[in-house]
């Protein structure tokens, strides 16, 4: 698993490495703090639903955002953590070998897109059900294979939250043939990153990203909706390797949350 976490990325992984720890002190996102709101009826991935025209709110403050990020008690079936500060890299050091690429690996690498004026973070593991049942060695795989989602809300100033969302867009059509995720001293290939129905917020994207680990596909989802001047944005990934389905009882409630 050590071999498959450098290959991927320390810097997506760091989520699944830390996943079986306790709750961790929050932490910003590098020297761009965040903070957000966000949720409501939204478009599919492949037809976000055009941005309001009200003026946007000033931006949340961190402490505000930590009010309204999904917490252990929003997520039943879920173990929800705080960020370490260490987990959250430095946005200037995570990039893409295509610019317009760019913000997609931040979203990747449990950063928002763009230039927020705040921002929190969380991630929810999902816990394997056993019915009661003593974890066998098979459980315990089992519970390293759940699929883990970092989830950052940020808040911005002016249009930033329309800009990042639309540069996300952006990045699903100029990126969908792969591109070159630089961070954490490494170069992971994304091979493929295919849009996703998905419905939150005012408008709402989702992909399923295919990356090249040592000549095998690693299948991880990647899901961004804005509300106002809130974007939150979610990466699932898992170390069995393949994440099947979009993280719908995050989404769910971080919606409810932000609602």
């Amino acid at each position: 698993m050590r071999s498959t976490a450098v290959a991927v990325t320390a810097v997506s992984l760091a989520l699944l490495v830390t996943a079986c720890g306790g709750g961790e002190k929050s932490g910003d996102q590098g020297k761009d703090a965040g903070k957000g709101t966000g949720a409501a009826p939204s478009a599919s991935a492949t037809s976000a639903a055009p941005a309001t025209s009200s003026a946007p709110a000033k931006a949340l403050s961190a402490a505000e955002l930590e009010k309204l990020i999904v917490e252990q008690a929003d997520l039943p079936g879920h173990q929800v953590q705080k960020a370490k500060a260490g987990e959250i890299p430095v946005a200037a050091a995570v990039s893409a070998d295509k610019p317009s690429c760019t913000p997609f690996a931040h979203a990747m690498s449990y950063l928002a897109p763009g230039k927020p004026a705040a921002s929190a973070h969380r991630k929810a593991i999902e816990v394997p059900k056993t019915e009661g049942k003593t974890a066998s060695p098979e459980d315990a795989l089992g519970a390293l294979a759940a699929p883990v989602t970092g989830v950052a809300l940020a808040s911005y100033d002016g249009q930033g939250a329309q800009e990042a969302f639309a540069s996300m867009k952006t990045a699903g059509t100029d990126c969908a043939g792969g591109f070159t995720l630089i961070g954490g001293g490494e170069r992971t290939k994304i091979s493929r990153i295919a849009p996703e129905p998905v419905t939150a917020g005012e408008e709402a994207l989702a992909w399923t990203v295919t990356t090249d680990v040592e000549g095998r596909p690693w299948i991880t989802k990647v899901v961004v909706f804005r509300q106002g001047n809130t974007l939150a944005s979610f990466s699932t990934l898992s170390f069995g390797g393949t994440v099947k389905a979009l993280p719908k009882a995050v989404l769910t409630a971080q919606a409810a949350k932000l609602g």
